[in-house]
C-alpha cells in the first residue's frame, strides 16, 4: 500500500495492483517514499546513497524538473509555472538530474517527478526569463523554448464556477495559460517531455492539476508513454507509475472516479479526516472503520497523505508541522493502518 506524508513519509505495503500504471516498481520489499521538496539534485543523490538506501527506503518524489519562470522573491510556487521543458531549475541542470537518478536507482531508490501537463506560466509584464535563460511572453501565450504559440492553448477565461466542467478543464487555473491537451501537437510535446524523463531512469510521475485536464486526454498521453528504462533496473515492459492530483471533496463536478482507472489518485479526503481525528474533532474510536467506510476511494486506487506541499498551507483541519504532537500521531497511524495502494 502506498501512503504519503510531506514530512518524509509516503508508505507503501505491497498490495496487488490491478493496473500496470498503479505499480510503483519497488526494489524488493522496500515500501517508503520521501518527498524531498525543493531539494537540489546533488543533495538528493547523496541522501539516496548515505541515508535512504541503507535504511530501506523505496523512493523519492522530487519537485518539477522543467525550466520555470523566475518570479520576484523566488517563491516556491514558481516551480509550477513552466517556461520550457529544458531540465534546468534551481535544483540543478539536466546533467545533475540524470546523475542523481542514476545514483539513486543504483542503490534501489526510485525517482518520481512532479510534472506539469495542464499549463504554462501565467501572465507576466513584458518578457519573462526562465531558470535556463529562455525568454517567453506568457501574456501572448508565446513560449519559444518548447515551442508553443497561442494556437496551442484554450481561449483565455476565468474559473468562476467550480461546478462548471468547461471552466474547470478549459479555463485558466489561477491565471496559468491552459494547454489544449486534445491537440495532437501539444500531446506530442508532453509525451516527448515525459519520455525523456523515462529515458533518464525515472519510475513515474505525480501529475499536477490532473482534474483540470479531460480524463480521455490523459488516458491517451499515459498510454503513449515508453516503458521504463531497463538499463536502470526496471523489468521488461514495466509501465511508469502514475499518481494524479485530483482534489475532490465529495461534491465536485469533475470527480476522482474519472481518473482512478488511469492511475492512482490523491485522496484529499483522507488528509482532511485524519486531521479532524487527531485534532480531537472526531473520537479516535471511529478510526476502526477507517477507509472506504469514510467515503474514501478503494484502497488499491488511493494515494494517501497527512498533508502535502499545497494543503499544509491552507487553514482548516489539515495537520502540519506546526502541531508537532498531533502530526506525529497522525503520521504513525497513517503508516501503520492497512489502507491505501
Amino acid at each position: 500500500m502506498i501512503k504519503f506524508a510531506l514530512a518524509l513519509t509516503l508508505c507503501l505495503a505491497g498490495a496487488s495492483l490491478s493496473l500496470a500504471q498503479h505499480n510503483p516498481q519497488w526494489w524488493g520489499n522496500r515500501n517508503t517514499i520521501v518527498h524531498l521538496f525543493e531539494w537540489k539534485w546533488s543533495d538528493i543523490a547523496e541522501e539516496c546513497e548515505t541515508f535512504l538506501a541503507p535504511r530501506g527506503f523505496a523512493g523519492v518524489q522530487v519537485s518539477p524538473v522543467n525550466e520555470n519562470i523566475i518570479s520576484s522573491g523566488r517563491p516556491w510556487w514558481e516551480r509550477y509555472q513552466p517556461i520550457s521543458y529544458k531540465l534546468t531549475t534551481r535544483s540543478g541542470n539536466e546533467e545533475e538530474f540524470a546523475d542523481m537518478v542514476r545514483r539513486c536507482n543504483d542503490v534501489g531508490i526510485r525517482i518520481y517527478v512532479d510534472v506539469l501537463l495542464n499549463h504554462m506560466s501565467g501572465d507576466f509584464d513584458g518578457v519573462a526569463v526562465g531558470t535556463a535563460g529562455t525568454e517567453a511572453e506568457p501574456s501572448k501565450k508565446s513560449f519559444p523554448g518548447v515551442p508553443y504559440t497561442a494556437q496551442d492553448f484554450h481561449p483565455s477565461c476565468e474559473i468562476t464556477d467550480w461546478n462548471n466542467r468547461f471552466q474547470v478543464q478549459e479555463c485558466e487555473l489561477v491565471g496559468l495559460k491552459d494547454l489544449n491537451q486534445h491537440s495532437d501537437y501539444v500531446r506530442s510535446k508532453l509525451i516527448e517531455f515525459l519520455d525523456h524523463l523515462i529515458e533518464l531512469g525515472v519510475a513515474g510521475f505525480r501529475v499536477d492539476a490532473a482534474k483540470h485536464m479531460a480524463a480521455e486526454d490523459l488516458e491517451y498521453i499515459y498510454g503513449s508513454l515508453s516503458n521504463l528504462n531497463i538499463d536502470h533496473g526496471f523489468p521488461h515492459n514495466a509501465r511508469p507509475f502514475i499518481f494524479q492530483e485530483v482534489i475532490d471533496h465529495g461534491h465536485e463536478t469533475v470527480s476522482r472516479e474519472e481518473y482512478n482507472e488511469l492511475g492512482a489518485v490523491t485522496e484529499f479526503r483522507f488528509s482532511e479526516e485524519i486531521g479532524n481525528a487527531f485534532r480531537g474533532n472526531n473520537a479516535l474510536k471511529w478510526l476502526q472503520s477507517w477507509g472506504t467506510g469514510w467515503g474514501f476511494l478503494n484502497s488499491d486506487q488511493a494515494l494517501t497523505f497527512v498533508d502535502n506541499h499545497d494543503n499544509q498551507r491552507d487553514q482548516g483541519s489539515v495537520l502540519n508541522y506546526k502541531s508537532p504532537r498531533q502530526y506525529k500521531m497522525a503520521t504513525a497511524f497513517h503508516l501503520a493502518y492497512p489502507y491505501g495502494i
